[in-house]
């Protein structure tokens, strides 16, 4: 990013003012690091990379979650070692502070997905296409166990008993999140009019033109490359505006009304 900088007139942001504070586990320095940062009472989200849906995600709710994560770990590292396959690193995997404050839609927790489309990468090409809102079934509770309150995506909500009721009711057009925005917190939080689709938008844009900035140069410069880029965005209740996580292979799946209108035009226009 300091490359970028020296080149570039546009200003950058910072990790910490829309990354949550991450490790990765399998570089030993930053796997230390966390351990020696996580010990006092705060929770923390721990996610495979290269993986989506939701898959493999689990909480990390206190210090003696962390002991049993950090002896696995350990008991993997020595394996691959007394088998002497030391180039194999631990399973690549992140934790990130939970943001365990987030804005909520009616009580509930929520997350926007926004789409990047790198149309080309020869010149560089790119696209945003506003996505829609993912909201849980149920109500917010940062202490529940259950994970269809903190991870709101469809593959994870149909996992609650309540899904097939509640489904049309989990996803909101980016429109519908909007008006509610400015009907319940515009005056109350001093918001300007459409802050959805001005001062959120941007946000979303210079957060996903920085990622690109950043990754550019492990993209393939090839004619006729393309790829369609899943951003998930959070805003905590302080709506500061959290970039969660990039996915290159998003969910395409029409499982809801909102869902049936959105991804069809996502998929046209970007083909």
């Amino acid at each position: 990013m300091k490359k970028i900088s020296r080149s570039s007139n546009s200003k950058l942001l910072k990790m910490e003012e829309f990354f949550p504070e991450s490790f990765r586990l399998d570089l030993k320095d930053e796997r230390n690091a966390f351990f020696e940062l996580c010990k006092e009472e705060q929770i923390w989200i721990c996610k495979p990379s290269c993986s989506n849906q939701g898959q493999g995600i689990f909480l990390l709710k206190d210090p003696a979650a962390v002991t049993t994560l950090q002896a696995k770990l350990h008991s993997t590292e020595e394996y691959l070692l007394n088998k002497r396959v030391s180039h194999k690193a631990p399973q690549a995997r992140i934790v990130q502070r939970y943001i365990h404050q987030p804005l909520l839609l009616e009580g509930k927790k929520f997350d926007v997905r926004s789409y990047l489309l790198i149309a080309c990468t020869a010149p560089y090409v790119l696209f945003f296409a506003q996505g829609y809102v993912r909201l849980s079934c149920v109500n917010y509770d940062a202490a529940s166990d259950d994970l269809t309150v903190h991870l709101t995506n469809q593959y994870m909500q149909k996992k609650n008993s309540q899904y097939n009721q509640l489904k049309d009711e989990t996803v909101w057009r980016m429109e519908h999140f909007n008006s509610y925005v400015n009907e319940k917190f515009r005056k109350t939080n001093g918001l300007p009019e459409d802050w959805v689709f001005t001062v959120f938008t941007k946000r979303m844009q210079q957060i996903m033109l920085q990622c690109f900035l950043a990754a550019k140069h492990k993209l393939d410069r090839k004619l006729g490359y393309f790829d369609l880029i899943g951003c998930d965005f959070l805003i905590d209740e302080n709506f500061k505006v959290w970039l969660l996580e990039m996915n290159a292979n998003p969910a395409l799946h029409t499982n809801c009304k909102v869902l049936r209108d959105i991804i069809p035009t996502v998929v046209y226009e970007s083909l």
